[in-house]
């Protein structure tokens, strides 16, 4: 893995899924501590989108987000903040693929590529997932190869705020 000093800003993408309780203050609360956390700036929070479950039990329907960050965190303390925010939402992690009040993966952190039994960056499956490439393409097309629709993808009727700059 090659990232720059730990002084430097970094540009970084991060999935938000929630599909248990008031999945709205869940994703809400993981931007929130997000903002709150050192060496983190909020930049962009997508449109929430509403999807059916992949793969799993059967369970209720997802609602999910992307946000963008600049941070001068590397990619593994970005991960342990990323668990962090679920471990507030209390996330349970029972069985794979099961229902959650919080997910929150590492999606990109700039052009790095990384793939160890602890992290993968490009995110291994952000490709193949809709209800992630869907948000992503809202506030980085860029960073999205495709058309911009994506079956069983739908808008949400709710919104997430961006924080106030600290």
């Amino acid at each position: 893995m090659s990232v720059r000093g730990a002084d430097q800003t970094h540009r970084a993408y991060l999935a938000l899924g929630s599909n248990l309780g008031d999945r709205r203050r869940y994703l809400q609360g993981a931007i929130n501590g997000l903002a709150r956390a050192d060496g983190v700036t909020v930049i962009a929070v997508s449109p929430v989108y509403e999807t059916e479950p992949v793969g799993g039990p059967v369970q209720d329907d997802y609602l999910n987000a992307v946000v963008a960050i600049d941070t001068t965190l590397d990619p593994y303390a970005l991960l342990d903040l990323a668990h962090e925010r679920e471990a507030e939402a209390r996330r349970v992690r029972v069985e794979k693929d099961g229902p959650r009040t919080l997910d929150v993966d590492v999606l990109l952190y700039d052009d790095v590529e990384l793939d160890d039994p602890v992290l993968t960056i490009p995110h291994p499956r952000m490709w193949e997932r809709g209800f992630v490439l869907a948000p992503l393409h809202d506030i980085a097309p860029d960073r999205v190869v495709g058309s911009g629709t994506w079956p069983g993808v739908r808008m949400a009727s709710v919104t997430l705020d961006l924080p106030p700059a600290r």
